[in-house]
Parts: C-alpha cells; sequence; structure tokens
C-alpha cells in the first residue's frame, strides 16, 4: 500500500531582522587588518577602500531585468540590496561613504518611491551617503589633505572559478592613484572568518534549509518529478524563511542520476519520473541577506533503504561523522579529505566490494574513483567561499585531490562544508577496469550489482570552534530516522544525530 500523502508544512521558524552592526563590524575587521597591513610594509596608513557593486542585468538583448543578487563582497562590506551603487572607507578615518545612483523621475511611475539620501545613511549606517555621479569631487574634497588620493580597489582572482573580481571604476577616476593588488587578499581574508552577527545568519538558513529537505523528505513519492522534489524545496525556504534567492541551482538527482555531481543544469533540468527503488540526492541550500547554506540528503525514494543502499549510504555516513569527530583548529583539510576516503574504501573492502590492502588503494589515489570531488569548502556569502588558496598555497595535482577547494588548517571562525559521498561513475569506473593498477582492487561482480545505483552525498555544513566544532546543519541522518520521517513520524520525536 502507497504511503498516505503528507500533511502541510509550516514552520516555527521567521525571517530575522538584520542588523546593520553586522556590516559595520565587517568593515571595522577590514580597516584594522589593512592598517596592520600598510604599518608591516612601512606604508602611511591612509587611502580609501573603493568597491563598486553589482549593477542590475537585462536577459540578453531584452528588456526583462533578471532578479538582482548584490555582488559578494560589496554585501560583506556594505549590505546593500539595491543595485548601482559605490561604497568607500577611509583607512584614516573608517569613515564609511555610500554613493547612491541618481534615478529619473519617472523611476517613481515604474519602480516605486525614490529614497532620499537619508534613507540610505539611516538603513545602512554608513557615515556619509551621495550620489555616484559627485564620487570624483566628493573624495577630492574631502580626502585630498596629503595630495592625490590613493585608491584601494579590488582586483583579485577568485580560485574556485578562476574569474577575477571587477575593480570599481567611474568617471573620473583618472585624477586618483589606485593600488589594484593590496585589498583583494587581505579582503577575502577577512571573509574567512566569520563574526557571530554573521554566524546567526548562516545558522537560520541552515535552519530553514534542514526543514526544506525533511519537508522534501517527507513528501517523495515514487512516480513524482525530480523538479517537483525541487518546487517543494523552494516554495519551503521562500514561504516559511524569506530565502527568495538560493545559495545555488538544485541538484535533484535520482537513480543514475545522482552519480552526477552537478546534476540540475539546464541540459539536465530535474526533470526525471522517480522511480521505486531509486536513491535520491538532494543537495540545496536557501540563502538569506547572501548568507547561504549548502546541504545534502541521500534516501531511498521508497522510504526504505535496501541492502545495497544501506552499505554504500552507511560508509559516506561513517566518513562525514569521521570527519566531523576529528575537527578543531589546526587540523588541515586534505587530512580530513583523506580520512574521509580511507573511511569508505575500508567500508566498500569490508563488503566484498572492493579487496586488497586500503593503505595501497590509498597510494594508488583509488578513493578519486568513487569521490572524485572535494570533502568540502568555505561557506559564507558565497557557497564556494573565497580564500581556499591564499598566496603560497598550491593546489594539489593528484586524481581527487586536485578537485580540493582548499587544503587549509582549520581556524576558529571558519564555515566549511562536510560533503563525503560514494559514487558508481561509468565514466571512472571503465578506465578503472581497463588499468592494470587499479582493475587488481575492484570485485567487479560485485560491482556490477551497483550499476545503475547513482550514489550517496552527505553534506553539512559545519562552524569550526576554539576547540572542536558545531554542525549547524539539523537533517535526519542516521537510515532509521530517514526511514521514520519518511513513514511519516513528527521529526521532533526523534533525536537527531
Amino acid at each position: 500500500m502507497a504511503a498516505a500523502a503528507a500533511p502541510p508544512s509550516s514552520s516555527s521558524l521567521a525571517p530575522p531582522e538584520v542588523p546593520m552592526e553586522l556590516h559595520a563590524g565587517n568593515r571595522d575587521r577590514l580597516v584594522a587588518a589593512l592598517r596592520a597591513h600598510l604599518s608591516a610594509s612601512g606604508r602611511p596608513l591612509r587611502g580609501l577602500v573603493l568597491l563598486q557593486g553589482g549593477e542590475e542585468q537585462t536577459r540578453y538583448c531584452t528588456d526583462h531585468l533578471e532578479l538582482f543578487r548584490q555582488e559578494s563582497y560589496f554585501a560583506y562590506l556594505f549590505g546593500v540590496r539595491e543595485p548601482g551603487f559605490y561604497g568607500a572607507i577611509d583607512i584614516a578615518s573608517g569613515q564609511s561613504i555610500l554613493f547612491s545612483p541618481r534615478l529619473p523621475a519617472d523611476y517613481a511611475v515604474w519602480m516605486g518611491e525614490i529614497k532620499p539620501l537619508s534613507y540610505f545613511k539611516d538603513r545602512y549606517k554608513v557615515d556619509m551617503v551621495f550620489y555616484v555621479d559627485e564620487i570624483t569631487q566628493v573624495l577630492q574634497d574631502r580626502f585630498s589633505d596629503h595630495g592625490k588620493p590613493l585608491l584601494f580597489v579590488l582586483y583579485g582572482k577568485n580560485t574556485d572559478s578562476g574569474n577575477y573580481s571587477k575593480p570599481a571604476s567611474f568617471e573620473g577616476m583618472e585624477k586618483f592613484d589606485s593600488d589594484l593588488s593590496t585589498l583583494h587578499p587581505i579582503l577575502t581574508e577577512c571573509r574567512v572568518i566569520k563574526s557571530d552577527m554573521e554566524l546567526a545568519l548562516i545558522q537560520y538558513a541552515n535552519d530553514v534549509s534542514s526543514e526544506a529537505h525533511i519537508e522534501v523528505m517527507r513528501r517523495a513519492r515514487p512516480g513524482m518529478k525530480e523538479y517537483q522534489l525541487e518546487s517543494i524545496f523552494l516554495h519551503h525556504v521562500y514561504m516559511y524563511g524569506g530565502c527568495r534567492h538560493c545559495s545555488y541551482t538544485c541538484i535533484c538527482a535520482t537513480g543514475e542520476n545522482s552519480s552526477v555531481l552537478h546534476y540540475g543544469h539546464a541540459a539536465a533540468p530535474n526533470d526525471r519520473t522517480l522511480n521505486d527503488g531509486d536513491m535520491a540526492l538532494m543537495d540545496m541550500g536557501g540563502e538569506y541577506h547572501c548568507y547561504g547554506s549548502d546541504i545534502t540528503c541521500s534516501y531511498p525514494i521508497n522510504g526504505k533503504f535496501n541492502n545495497n543502499q544501506t552499505i554504500v549510504y552507511n560508509a559516506v555516513l561513517k566518513a562525514h561523522n569521521a570527519v566531523i569527530a576529528h575537527m578543531q583548529p589546526g587540523v588541515n583539510w586534505l587530512d580530513m579529505h583523506k580520512l574521509a576516503e580511507q573511511t569508505i574504501l575500508e567500508s566498500l573492502r569490508n563488503e566484498r566490494i572492493l579487496h586488497g590492502d586500503v593503505t595501497d588503494m590509498m597510494a594508488q589515489r583509488l578513493g578519486a574513483v568513487f569521490m572524485p570531488h572535494g570533502l568540502g569548502h568555505l561557506l559564507g556569502i558565497d557557497t564556494h567561499d573565497p580564500g581556499g588558496y591564499p598566496e603560497g598555497l598550491e593546489r594539489p595535482k593528484e586524481p581527487g585531490l586536485s578537485s580540493l577547494r582548499t587544503i587549509r588548517e582549520l581556524k576558529e571562525g571558519m564555515v566549511i562544508t562536510v560533503e563525503p559521498g560514494c559514487y558508481f561513475i561509468d565514466a571512472l569506473l571503465i578506465p578503472a577496469r581497463d588499468d592494470p593498477v587499479y582493475s587488481k582492487f575492484f570485485n567487479w561482480e560485485e560491482i556490477e550489482k551497483y550499476k545503475s545505483f547513482g550514489g550517496v552525498r552527505i553534506e553539512s555544513d559545519v562552524y569550526v570552534t576554539a576547540h572542536g566544532c558545531k554542525n549547524l546543519t539539523n537533517c535526519p541522518r542516521e537510515t532509521l530516522e530517514i526511514e521514520a520521517v519518511m513513514a511519516g513520524r513528527d521529526v521532533h520525536q526523534l533525536v537527531i544525530t
């Protein structure tokens, strides 16, 4: 008999007010870090940080405006939700200035009230606000006591995307000296360590997204479409959590699709029908005030783990839990990735899917066949928050390890995802079978049983504390917990581990 339809969802959460002191604190930390750097370099403690906020974009050549989301560095320092702004910070005094676009009169007809400058000064808790077309005059009039003002503008490489941040540009900029190299690494490092107020927003995004994942889990049924599960999640985080944006494109993968690491894109748009016996891999996270979450849950669509699903799921869960148990300041993330790999390989060997010595498997990088991605990444205003590879830290070259988004030592205040996985990917298994070094470790008869399995990923967002860590994600993880939720049990009656 099919399980009864789940009752309508609800939530005890409410979107929190965001204190603009959060961004004032971020500015203060940047100014302190810049002053320390300039002092150590024997340079004068003066100049202005200047950032350009995001611009609205139309869809190709049309007049359709895409929903605006603020540029992340600008959001970090100023919290401004409107497009077209610039922001400046005086290094000597710490004073902050916003520059607002001067809107045309008909904006009030089509888009709503034109806010006075005083509105932005009060809302964003800055010291001064002027119009964008006044930047040159304001900076020359107020900050020319020591000659031509020096502008520290943002330019540097994002080590995840390979793209470069766009330095601020405005009419009259040639009248100022510009420094393109100092700001980016210092501001990026500020973003790596979260303040208590930042952490509260990341925790909220995790709370509402964990709720939404549980709601998807409760309502998933064979015969539905993957996009219906995506829709349930999006509705919950927006309806109950006020999350208009998601942290990234939702991955709602079932069956063989769950072995596609970044499924859900335009060419694979979460459109498969859910079949009885499928595993589901749901990787989705809501974003609130630009601060994100990144959570993955894996479970059987019919609500009951079979033997093969239990084997793979528990191998990944054991790795997930082992990493979290070892996390504390000073622990190297590369070592945590290898711990996850080793734990998964040991589990697969114990179930006779692999044979041989796990130490030999690790030396041959066999773990990358089952987990080709990195263990996790920094999380904050961006899903893949910057700072994974500061200057002097080189990305590994070996299979699997080359996908790591960081190999840093953990520091108190970091938020990082823990997301081990085990996948049966033909594009990796077929070459492994043809490789005499790799092939000897596999029990190919057992591997054949998992040919259409897909994969399992378990992902939590974890905050590094002074002496350990705290898991910010609150989803059912044990197989019995998941089965109970999918059978209709109240999640609040379960002890979530």
